[in-house]
């Protein structure tokens, strides 16, 4: 059933990082009854859970968020327990009152959800329990910075593979894109394959978005991680390749678009289209060459150039004045893709 496919993820977490939120959570209950006068830290095992995240980074930001979250809370319940009491109405109105606090104070999702159930916990469980809310803080921030501890110590997670992977996809996509445009100059296409090929092209559009998360989630990954030395230098080589390639998913889209606008029956017995053709070919090369060049220097760069440019430049005979637009667009696109692949 649909209901039941929704409730499952489409990645499975990766089994390090359950051992770590097992690990953490565990320490954090025995580490807190050890030190706290309560039979069921609570408190400190909900902390340890919600704190091991895949990065240090977001680690310590649920670690602020939910430390806060309590201490709010429990201020709030405090306050309004001195004043009015505990009944069922104050706790009732608390709530309400911590959710309002809240929003008033645009807090982020984890703060506003754990103020209101600390202040309800204060009020309801606290009340005849000396130092309750005071032991509640402190159950808090130990089992939070024990999931910052166990985090750090075990195996800090660097999501570099799933940002390369992806970029290497867009980029072996990129060049498969262009062989299918030169192969289309070449042999004469019908309307559903020239469709066909727009379609494919705009796919490029989803995986760019997909790199650039990939990314995000890669230098996340690194913020606060004691091992993100050598692996920013490979992140750097992969954002470089990246960027190049954002400016050439545009061209590769932009000349796919031109040739299904313009295309004609006649357009592969031009003797310019043949020739583009083969230097396209030679661009696709390049390109990939540069995906699979780790180091990306400038000195690599200046050696494909020496390799694989343009061995002459192309002779423009005077085209069929139906073909001329698209000739002139495809040239202009090709030399932006070449000038984009050598870093010129």
């Amino acid at each position: 059933m649909r209901w039941i496919a929704n409730l499952r993820a489409k990645n499975r977490l990766p089994l390090v990082q359950v051992v770590k939120t097992s690990v953490a959570t565990i320490l954090a209950w025995v580490i807190a009854q050890m030190l706290l006068p309560t039979a069921l830290p609570i408190f400190a095992a909900i902390a340890a859970l919600l704190v091991v995240q895949p990065s240090i980074n977001q680690s310590v930001g649920k670690a602020v968020e939910r430390s806060l979250g309590v201490i709010g809370g429990v201020l709030v319940a405090l306050g309004i327990g001195l004043l009015f009491g505990q009944s069922t109405w104050i706790v009732l109105l608390t709530i309400v009152l911590c959710i309002l606090l809240a929003w008033a104070l645009r807090l982020t999702p984890g703060s506003s959800n754990q103020i209101p159930i600390s202040a309800m916990l204060v009020l309801a469980i606290g009340a005849n329990t000396p130092n309750y809310a005071l032991d509640r803080i402190i159950e808090t921030v130990l089992g939070a910075a024990i999931a910052l501890v166990v985090n750090l110590l075990i195996v800090p997670p660097v999501l570099l593979g799933p940002a390369h992977e992806s970029i290497t996809l867009l980029a072996e996509e990129v060049a498969q894109t262009l062989e299918r445009v030169a192969t289309a100059l070449r042999v004469p296409q019908s309307e559903a394959a020239l469709q066909e090929l727009m379609i494919t092209a705009r796919l490029l559009r989803p995986m760019l978005v997909a790199s650039d998360k990939a990314v995000t989630e890669a230098e996340e990954s690194l913020t606060l991680n004691p091992r993100q030395a050598k692996p920013r230098e490979q992140l750097a080589t992969d954002k470089a390749l990246l960027s190049r390639l954002r400016s050439l998913v545009t061209r590769t889209i932009g000349m796919t678009r031109a040739l299904r606008d313009h295309y004609d029956d006649a357009l592969h017995l031009e003797p310019t289209v043949q020739a583009f053709s083969l230097e396209l070919e030679r661009a696709v090369h390049d390109l990939r060459l540069l995906a699979r060049d780790t180091e990306s220097t400038v000195a690599s760069d200046r050696g494909r150039q020496e390799e694989l440019a343009l061995t002459a430049p192309l002779r423009i005979a005077t085209p069929h004045p139906q073909h001329w637009i698209l000739i002139g667009s495809l040239m202009e696109d090709l030399r932006r893709v070449r000038e984009e692949i050598l870093g010129e």
